[in-house]
């Protein structure tokens, strides 16, 4: 799910925190092999040495310790997957509370995202953009390319495999379609991998959006309903890119308002994400309920085929795609990175960028182009399960010291 750019690495360390001008936390994974290693950002005088979560000292600009209000802003921004899972509950037990902003879907849902991108855009230098692309341009294209090709094509794999209806395999691929979630780079960050590698590929992806996620989703999914593709290029220009756009000229314009802003708005677009994919989770619960009551009346009371019966209704079909899908991303592109020859943290850093979607473009596209709301449903659920997926690969991956594969190899990859 579309998270703002900014909940950058510092959101789970709080007491780091770069100068207000650089969004990206500047570090590259401790290499051994390498005598002088490239950096993105000379020494200037005056450099704070602070522990990397790879255990190797590294210089950063340093401005001291956040206010507590603000550590508090940015730990409760974190819990993003809490939002949305206790909003999933609520959207199942109370339809009727997300009713205010469904009816005024889908203008809504296109605000929202525009909102959250927005956010993103406050953020962003192309200066630095074009810096970090510039030192590993390697790994972000294979990571781009990634993106683009291993997660539509699982996407079509699986809605063919388990016959799923024409709205669901449509709104399969399109989250496939979609670029990287935001959210990767938090996770990234967990799981010890390149964080920079990852904001970059998380942009590019995004701004490649416009072309790639209408051309690929008319590909696969024209075959299923009638996909206009120029429509859905206009509509993902609109939403993401202009607000980007936007936002990156009021950084550059107005950088004392948003300095004064960009403590709130982490929290602010987290929110705005839990609603909107609540909000379109709840207009399928009636259908979603009446599949479950169904499998909960089966003949056989045994738990195996009460559960076999539950995966093969609608609820369990959207689940059991949705959950493959990632795992394949996850899997796949992290696979993929090895045998390309990257180290450890560009192959994790690939592998969470690969699996994990912004879902909130897939719901605005899904509300505002197609007219089953089934298109929307597995984008809507990709929120909650990408990112309990997403935050448990990260934690895994946290106690596994990835400076031990690179140790372990002697040919260095400086891509």
């Amino acid at each position: 799910m579309a998270l703002s750019m900014f909940l950058n690495s510092f959101t789970f360390y709080p007491q780091l925190q770069t100068q207000s001008r650089t969004p990206f936390p500047i570090f590259k994974p401790f290499k051994p092999t390498i005598s002088t290693p490239q950096k993105l950002l000379t020494n200037p005088p005056n450099l704070l040495k602070i522990r990397s979560v790879h255990g190797n000292s590294q210089p950063y600009l340093a401005t001291g310790a956040k206010p507590r209000w603000e550590n508090a802003l940015s730990t409760a921004a974190s819990l993003y997957p809490v939002y949305v899972t206790v909003g999933g509950a609520i959207a199942c037990l109370r339809p009727s509370t997300f009713s205010w902003f469904v009816d005024k879907g889908p203008a809504s849902y296109s605000l929202s995202l525009g909102f959250i991108m927005l956010s993103m855009g406050i953020t962003l230098e192309l200066r630095d953009l074009v810096n970090l692309f510039m030192q590993r341009p390697l790994a972000i294209l294979f990571g781009c390319v990634a993106q683009y090709t291993i997660m539509p094509v699982f996407a079509l794999i699986i809605s063919k495999s388990l016959g799923l209806s024409p709205s669901l395999s449509v709104g399969l691929i399109l989250l496939g379609c979609c670029p990287g979630g935001t959210a990767s780079n938090v996770v990234t960050l967990i799981a010890q991998g390149d964080v920079p590698l990852s904001i970059v590929m998380t942009v590019c992806t995004t701004l490649g959006a416009v072309l790639l996620t209408p051309i690929l989703t008319k590909i696969l999914a024209g075959t299923y309903v009638p996909v206009d593709a120029i429509q859905l290029s206009i509509s993902t220009l609109q939403v993401v890119v202009a607000p980007i756009l936007v936002g990156s000229y009021l950084q550059s314009s107005f950088p004392k308002a948003v300095k004064l802003a960009t403590p709130f708005a982490p929290l602010v677009a987290v929110l705005t994400s839990s609603l909107l994919a609540c909000s379109v989770f709840s207009e399928n619960v009636v259908r979603l309920k009446s599949s479950i009551i169904a499998s909960s009346l089966s003949a056989d009371p045994s738990p195996l085929v009460r559960a076999q019966a539950l995966f093969s209704s609608e609820l369990g079909a959207v689940i059991l795609s949705v959950l493959l899908l990632h795992f394949a991303g996850f899997f796949v592109g992290y696979i993929s990175a090895a045998l390309a020859g990257f180290k450890e943290p560009q192959r994790r850093a690939i592998s969470v960028e690969v699996g994990m979607q912004n879902s909130s473009l897939g719901v605005v596209l899904a509300t505002s182009h197609f007219t089953s709301g089934l298109v929307a449903l597995p984008p809507a659920m990709s929120a909650v399960i990408m990112n309990i997926m997403g935050s448990s690969l990260g934690f895994f991956w946290r106690f596994i010291d990835p400076s031990s594969d690179s140790a372990s190899s002697t040919k260095v990859h400086d891509k």
